[in-house]
């Protein structure tokens, strides 16, 4: 391995965080008023009891999860977003994952962390935990830079991660035999990225990924206890 650019890639809902940023987010949102609290509260678990199956339609969440602050506003939505990280995000970055993340810095890897969670959410947690390269779902803008609710590019979910992060090392004219990888996550929606990932880490595992993760040999992590 000698020679090659070392890289940590990181989950983050589950994994660096011991939250569903998107989830919470939403959740956020019920109680500034901003949806109806028995609708949404209804269609977000749907939503995320696909995601933890495996089966969720990326596009059809990101508009349901896009909604409000599409219908607030940019500014509405970027001042509620900085009580959210206030109030939710900050109480959730753990001194245990912040080590993690401050311990591949400083062995000089470079730092990414790659979500499927949108851009909106997880850009001010990325930068919270001091990382400047975020692959995440890209938000589709207007002609007059508003969201529309659909998403840009190839999702950042499941396969899809592996195609970004290919999109991301051709950007720097590498590739997967020009890096060593490390990859933290928590789960088993992210086994195509686990499979390519020189250092595959189960992190805070589901059920089916750390017996996966102790079927294949690879480490387990546990930042959560």
């Amino acid at each position: 391995m000698t020679g090659k650019k070392k890289i940590a890639l990181f989950d983050l809902d589950h994994t660096l965080i011991p939250i569903d940023s998107d989830y919470e987010w939403g959740e956020f949102t019920i109680a500034l008023g901003w949806c109806d609290s028995t609708e949404f509260k209804r269609r977000n678990a749907e939503f995320f009891e696909h995601y933890r199956a495996g089966t969720l339609d990326i596009h059809d969440y990101v508009r349901f999860a896009t909604q409000a602050i599409r219908k607030q506003g940019a500014a509405n939505s970027a001042a509620a977003h900085g009580r959210f990280m206030r109030e939710v995000v900050q109480k959730a970055i753990t001194p245990q994952a912040q080590a993690l993340v401050d311990g591949h810095r400083a062995a000089g890897d470079e730092l990414v962390i790659v979500t499927a969670t949108n851009e909106f959410v997880t850009r001010p947690i990325a930068e919270a935990f001091g990382v400047k390269e975020l692959i995440a779902v890209e938000l589709e803008r207007d002609a007059q830079g508003c969201l529309s609710g659909e998403i840009r590019g190839t999702p950042s979910a499941r396969e899809g991660k592996v195609t970004r992060v290919e999109q991301w090392l051709a950007a720097r004219n590498l590739a997967w035999d020009d890096v060593e990888t490390t990859f933290y996550t928590d789960s088993l929606n992210d086994l195509a990225l686990m499979e390519k990932a020189t250092h595959p880490v189960a992190t805070n595992p589901d059920e089916r990924l750390r017996a996966l993760a102790a079927e294949r040999g690879w480490r387990i992590l546990e930042l959560f206890i």
